[in-house]
């Protein structure tokens, strides 16, 4: 049904929220990824192997981030987001802030469980939040820019994190990350109104649907399922590569952890924030309400980056290695946020935190689980006796990285159904030129 305009939200306002999202977006980012900056000096100080420093930081998240995952959107489909927001908010943060107080194997893998249970709250209700702030049109456009803070938190947990890791010990870059995320919590639970659901879609009905009638729906709608696994492959393509790039640097070109930190990080930053910026530049054009053209863009731009991605690790020089980072990290980052706008066009209102919990489950397992141990696994099977060195994670790394075109092709085919799906997921029926 049509919603009168005083139901919409202010400028000021829409634009408070996502800018408040971003945010969040970003402490989530470089809270998850500052343990990959630090991973070879805890695994030297615990005294693991590739694969077992893989699952004390990458697994032991992931398994805790989907398990909680599901219920939590579930929940948020169904009651107030904001507040599940907020306490998922200050719980990762403060124990990302215990990662940095561990002494031990174990204190660091239930801090480090916390972690993941606390930022299964976090991105699903935050896509739902701004979904009910913008237009169907702008979404995709306002979902790039929440998902700037992906290239800046990645920044803060690789250059910054890594320069407070120099100097102060890996200890201290989990507490400087870690406080700053309570506070925020803090300002999210004073100041963000629950907007209402739908309020802006052609359809809007207060029906909720169970657990099972939300994955039936996903299902048969074949696009949503593409993007789902295109940004899932994504996923386990980019991050599951830069997840193992600081300890490359590491052995393969002698540098200490500030340094290897200082190589991507500027990438992270400039790269994936020019790339996420032009993204939502593009995305506001209108002829990109043509969603097709959208998953297009998408598939031909992961497709072209997978390329570099390859390069970077098979080179021996480090000018070439830095090269490429230049012109593959960006494009880890340019799919975020399109792919969240595409789902919650794809979802009706009362399915879009589930939707995004089931797009990151099958992302994080696939860069948090299979990606971190099975690079690591093939590392140390390629060593042998020796122990894992740059040889074997140089090779296990290059037989992760074609995986790009997977998932390039997965983004492609979202675009045979993409229309008819999302007219019959909110009733967008925007006229689209062929």
């Amino acid at each position: 049904m049509d919603l009168p305009r005083t139901h919409a939200p202010s400028s000021v306002e829409r634009w408070y929220v996502l800018i408040v999202m971003c945010l969040i977006y970003t402490i989530n980012i470089a809270d998850r990824y500052v343990m990959s900056t630090v991973l070879e000096p805890i695994r030297l100080e615990l005294h693991l192997t590739d694969s077992g420093v893989a699952f004390l930081t990458g697994v032991s998240l992931a398994l805790f981030y989907v398990t909680f995952g599901i219920p939590i959107s579930w929940l948020a489909d169904r009651s107030n987001r904001r507040n599940i927001l907020a306490v998922s908010l200050i719980l990762w943060s403060g124990m990302t802030a215990l990662c940095g107080l561990s002494q031990n194997y174990w204190q660091l893998l239930l801090a480090r469980i916390g972690v993941g249970v606390g930022e299964a709250g976090g991105t699903p209700p935050s896509t739902a939040i701004v979904a009910d702030c913008f237009p169907a049109d702008r979404r995709p456009m306002a979902l790039t820019v929440l998902a700037l803070g992906a290239p800046i938190g990645a920044w803060l947990g690789a250059d910054m994190a890594g320069a407070v890791a120099h100097a102060f010990g890996w200890r201290a870059a989990f507490l400087a990350l870690g406080v700053p995320g309570v506070i925020v919590g803090t300002i999210v639970y004073l100041s963000i109104r629950e907007p209402a659901r739908g309020r802006l879609d052609a359809i809007n009905d207060d029906i909720k649907p169970s657990l099972l009638e939300t994955l039936r729906f996903l299902w048969r709608q074949k696009a949503a399922f593409h993007v789902v696994m295109g940004g899932g492959l994504c996923a386990l393509w980019g991050w599951g590569l830069i997840w193992w790039t600081p300890t490359f640097l590491i052995r393969t070109y002698n540098l200490n952890v500030g340094q290897a930190g200082a190589v991507t990080g500027p990438i992270h930053l400039i790269g994936g924030a020019l790339a996420t910026v032009g993204t939502a530049w593009l995305l506001s054009r209108p002829s990109m309400a043509d969603p097709r053209r959208v998953v297009w863009v998408l598939a031909g731009g992961i497709g072209l980056a997978t390329i570099p991605s390859f390069i970077a690790y098979w080179t021996h020089s480090l000018v070439v290695a830095k090269l490429m980072f230049w012109i593959y990290i960006p494009a880890i980052y340019f799919y975020i946020g399109p792919c969240f706008g595409l789902l919650q066009n794809l979802a009706p209102c009362h399915m879009r935190s589930m939707f995004v919990a089931v797009s990151l489950l099958v992302a994080n397992v696939l860069n948090l689980i299979v990606a971190p141990q099975a690079v690591g696994i093939m590392s140390d099977w390629f060593a042998g006796a020796q122990g894992s060195d740059a040889a074997s994670l140089r090779l296990a790394l290059l037989i992760l990285a074609p995986s790009g075109f997977w998932a390039a092709y997965h983004l492609y085919r979202a675009s045979r159904t993409i229309i008819e799906d999302q007219k019959r997921a909110i009733g967008y029926t925007k006229a689209w030129s062929p």
